[in-house]
């Protein structure tokens, strides 16, 4: 090898060990955390991550093996220089479902840069708060597990997330935010339990992830864009959504969105775009979902602009303007008839609607057959598919 190819692969090495090898560890033992699963270690995690925050050269926060019990937590930058935040135990919340419900967040990163957080497990044991919110309307409004707001320059990786009481993972007015290997998971019928919600934010990117929950298994908000997610095992849950959108007269759109790669097993819905059918100015568009498998899924494609989950509804004509999509190599088996749905609205039809090499089937003992159904829909097809497209 020619000394100047030595040269460089000596400084790639370093650059990497840089990035993954901090200068100092901060074991919030040290700073009185105890993993019995009992003591309260919440001011102790503050002051270690104030610590680590502080340093001059980068720093980790060191979450040992053993249960850690905290309350709501808030980590706030900007630090002096790159953290890791590692945990090799399992943090968890307080048994009385108050303590971190009455607050929006569980564990908030905020105003935080060059950030990333590894492996471990958290518990936020959502069930009481969920059985509250099924019982009557006197609860909390419940804690997002983790949040992430007005950061930039994060990894989260390798993270088991259990339980949560609303949303497990939240990213808000964030950017190149990357989420590897994360596993999340919440039982079928908890609601409102998204896995990885994304709303005002940039350059997102999903990899190599399992999410099981009783809600979407992400879920993008206005203002987002540029954002890919592959290799996905989604369900059971709702699916992959984009919305809803239109739930204000004035709202940022979502454009430049991509799955690829991904598995559905048993969910409400496939990949879908929601919004509400009332006035705006909103957007979905440039969005691409391909090389995806349906198993047993009960809408695999469906764009749905009378988004109505309860009885009531604004049946007005959505403000939406969804266009240029993109559906390719898409494949599986579906539990009702409808395996495409395209409900547009009539004030803004969807239009730019691309269907190639699209095979789903409706699995049923009464030979029923697979159906599309549109309404103010257009677009073109390539290739092969079924059930045959309303253009």
């Amino acid at each position: 090898m020619p000394k100047s190819w030595k040269i460089l692969l000596v400084a790639l090495i370093g650059i990497i060990h840089l990035q993954i090898s901090p200068g100092v560890a901060y074991n919030v033992l040290s700073y009185g955390a105890r993993g019995d699963g009992k003591t309260d270690s919440t001011a102790a995690f503050l002051r270690t991550w104030k610590a680590a925050c502080s340093s001059a050269t980068p720093a980790a926060v060191s979450v040992p093996r053993g249960t850690f019990l905290v309350r709501s937590m808030s980590f706030t930058g900007p630090c002096r220089n790159r953290i890791l935040f590692e945990i090799s135990g399992t943090i968890v919340a307080p048994d009385n479902y108050n303590v971190i419900g009455n607050s929006q967040f569980w564990i908030l990163f905020y105003k935080v840069s060059r950030l990333s957080i590894v492996g471990g497990t958290i518990d936020a044991k959502g069930s009481k708060f969920w059985s509250c919110r099924r019982r009557n309307t006197h609860c909390p409004a419940g804690a997002r597990s983790i949040a992430l707001q007005w950061c930039s320059n994060v990894v989260i990786r390798g993270l088991t997330s259990l339980n949560s009481q609303t949303i497990h993972i939240a990213i808000n007015h964030s950017n190149n935010i990357k989420i590897q290997n994360v596993k999340i998971t919440a039982p079928s019928g908890s609601p409102n339990t998204d896995g990885i919600h994304i709303e005002s934010s940039r350059g997102v990117t999903i990899t190599g992830s399992t999410i099981r929950t009783g809600d979407d298994c992400i879920s993008i908000g206005p203002g987002s864009m540029n954002l890919w997610m592959e290799g996905i095992g989604c369900g059971p849950g709702h699916g992959i959504s984009i919305g809803s959108l239109g739930n204000s007269l004035i709202e940022e759109g979502v454009q430049n969105v991509t799955v690829t790669n991904s598995v559905f097993t048993k969910t409400q819905n496939g990949v879908r775009v929601k919004s509400w059918a009332r006035p705006g100015g909103s957007y979905a568009r440039n969005l691409v979902f391909r090389n995806l498998i349906m198993r047993n899924v009960a809408n695999p494609i469906i764009i749905d602009q009378k988004y109505c989950p309860s009885n009531s509804c604004p049946h007005e004509s959505s403000g939406v303007r969804v266009s240029q999509v993109t559906y390719k190599n898409i494949k599986g088996t579906c539990s009702t008839q409808a395996a495409m749905t395209f409900r547009c609205s009539s004030s803004k039809p969807c239009f730019g609607i691309k269907l190639q090499d699209i095979k789903l089937t409706y699995v049923n003992t009464l030979k029923r057959p697979t159906l599309a159904y549109c309404e103010n829909a257009g677009g073109s097809t390539t290739g092969s598919v079924f059930p045959r497209s309303c253009w």
